[in-house]
This record gives structure tokens, sequence and C-alpha cells, in this order.
């Protein structure tokens, strides 16, 4: 007869060597082991960007929404990190890895490091944060530093560096930020609602729009153009007025084509959603334009973001220019 061995509390515990019989004489099943973990249930995040973009501000944001993050780290550090990460466990398969420039004497090279880390089972998300050479040069001179890359040249010669630097890193990311025109509590609450909510996972369309007179947004993946419409700056009663007033958005909304024009857009995003999950991306921007991201664009933004959340997909809206003028 087999031994039984006994539990810490008296109870019986786990057989040595296979299980009882039963009184009919059956054997029973074995219970099966608790599946392991894999390590694509750990949620990582990469994050880097140009000097003076905010990657500070994204670091403090992720872990308001309970992340362990990791700053500095050399690239060549990136796989062993993700490793301790999944070994721990708990609060640590939320981990967030910070990199810059510093990291250069290590290795450059990005896209190798995110390689190894897809082809060891994870999925990491990279996230860019960018910003125009004329805002970083202000930022960098309102707290009176010098580039890290400058060297004995200009801050706009640091700048070019480092562009060169992470080209490559830019065009692997999943989501592009670009912080010209957001303040800290801006970009904090961009960052906290990409990856704070349970469908963090999910594909996370944002719906951007912006004055056409002020530039095109650099992470757009779709364009939209709004300046088809009636603009509501030449009716008086409108003009001080925004998008996200209901009167205007009435007006806007109320032309014709307006409706359609948001129909049809919803239908195509909501269409290629699936297919966009599929192939890994994880946040799609859509940038709606008109002459200066005040009224079409802002009321056309609102309606498509509210049309997607009806077709179940994670959608919010963003004002790049709204309060420019």
């Amino acid at each position: 007869m087999s031994e039984t061995r006994v539990a810490t509390d008296g109870s019986p515990a786990e057989q040595e060597h296979g299980a009882e019989p039963l009184p009919d004489g059956t054997t029973p099943a074995p219970v099966s082991a608790e599946p392991e973990s894999s390590r694509s249930d750990t949620t990582l995040v990469v994050v880097t960007g140009v000097s003076g973009g905010g990657r500070s501000t994204v670091a403090r944001a992720l872990e308001n929404v309970g992340f362990y993050v990791v700053d500095n780290l050399p690239q060549a550090l990136m796989l062993d990190m993700a490793e301790l990460a999944f070994q721990a466990g708990g609060a640590a398969r939320k981990t967030a890895m910070v990199l810059d420039v510093r990291s250069r004497a290590f290795s450059t090279d990005l896209a190798g490091a995110i390689r190894a880390l897809k082809e060891r089972g994870f999925q990491p998300r990279v996230v860019f944060v960018d910003a125009d050479d004329e805002v970083l040069i202000r930022r960098f001179e309102s707290v009176r530093r010098s580039h890290p890359l400058q060297g004995d040249g200009r801050l706009a010669d640091g700048i070019a560096v480092e562009r060169g630097l992470l080209e490559e890193a830019r065009d692997q990311a999943d989501v592009i930020i670009d912080t010209s025109h957001l303040n800290v509590n801006q970009l904090r609450s961009r960052v906290e609602e990409l990856f704070g909510g349970e469908d963090a996972r999910r594909l996370r369309v944002t719906v951007l729009s912006f004055g056409f007179k002020y530039g095109l947004p650099p992470d757009a993946d779709f364009v939209l153009d709004a300046r088809f419409l009636p603009n509501p700056y030449w009716v008086p009663e409108l003009r001080e007025h925004t998008g996200r007033d209901e009167d205007v958005s009435r007006y806007v909304l109320g032309q014709r084509g307006a409706v359609t024009f948001v129909e049809t857009y919803a239908r195509l995003i909501n269409a290629t959603a699936p297919g966009f999950e599929r192939e890994g991306k994880r946040y799609l921007t859509v940038a709606v334009g008109c002459t200066g991201g005040k009224h079409r664009s802002v009321a056309i933004s609102e309606e498509l973001a509210a049309r997607l959340r009806q077709a179940r997909l994670a959608a919010t809206a963003h004002h790049r220019d709204l309060g420019r003028e």
C-alpha cells in the first residue's frame, strides 16, 4: 500500500506515488496542475524618445497606474530585466523600462533588443515621446540645461544627433506621443488612458482634432479633412465657442454630408480594427483637421469617438490645438 503524506495541518496530502483507490476500486483522475503563466502575461512597456520630450512624466504616469518603472536602463539589460519581472510575478508583471541616449554606451540596437524580447515570448509595447525642435529648444533654455549630445555645439546640433540615433526606435514604436502642445497634466492623462484600464491590451483609438495651419500631427495613422464643411467661425454667435459646445456641434453635424462623413469613417475604423489587433497594433490615432482646430474638427472628433465607443472600441477624443487661438 502506498504511503500517504500528511500536510502540516493534519489533513492527508498529495501522495508520493499515485493516488489511493476509491472504495469502488477505481482510481481517481489526477488533479491537473495549474497552468504556468507565460511570458506574454507580463506587461512590458518600453519608453524612449527625444531628450526633453517628456519621458520622466510618462514614467511617473505609468507608476500611477501600477507599473514598476526602471529608469535609464541600458538596452543590453532589457532582456534580463524582463526575465526578472516574469520570475518575480506579482506587481512586477507590469514593468516599464525607460531608455534614453545615455544607454548608447551599451547598445544602440533597440530593434534587436525588442526582437530578442519577442523571441523569448514577451510582447513589449514601445512608446516614443517626441516634440518639435523649437519646443525642445525652448524647454532646454527654460531650465538652462545643455543637450546631452550637443558637446561644444548648439542645442540644435545635439537634437539633430539624437534624432539620428533614435530614427530606428521611432520606426519601431507602437505609439508615438507628440508632446509639443501638451502640458504635464495632459501628457499624464494620455498615458493613464492608454495603459491604466483593464482593456490595455485591446486596440485603443485616439481621435485627435487639429488645425491644419499648425501642421499635421506626426503620430497620425489616418488623417481626415473636415474643411469641406461650413466654418462656424463665420457665424458671429458661434465664433467664440468651440466644437465641444452643443450649439457648435449641432451646427457642424447638421451640415450636409457631416453625419455621412462620420458614419463612413466609423465603419472603416471598425472594419479594420480586428486586422490591426491581429497584426499586433495596440494604438491607433485618427486625426481630424479643420483650419484652426477649434470648431469643425473638434465637433467631428467628439462624435466619431462616441460612434466608435458604441461599436465597443476603446476610443477617446483629444484636441491638440483647442485654445491656441
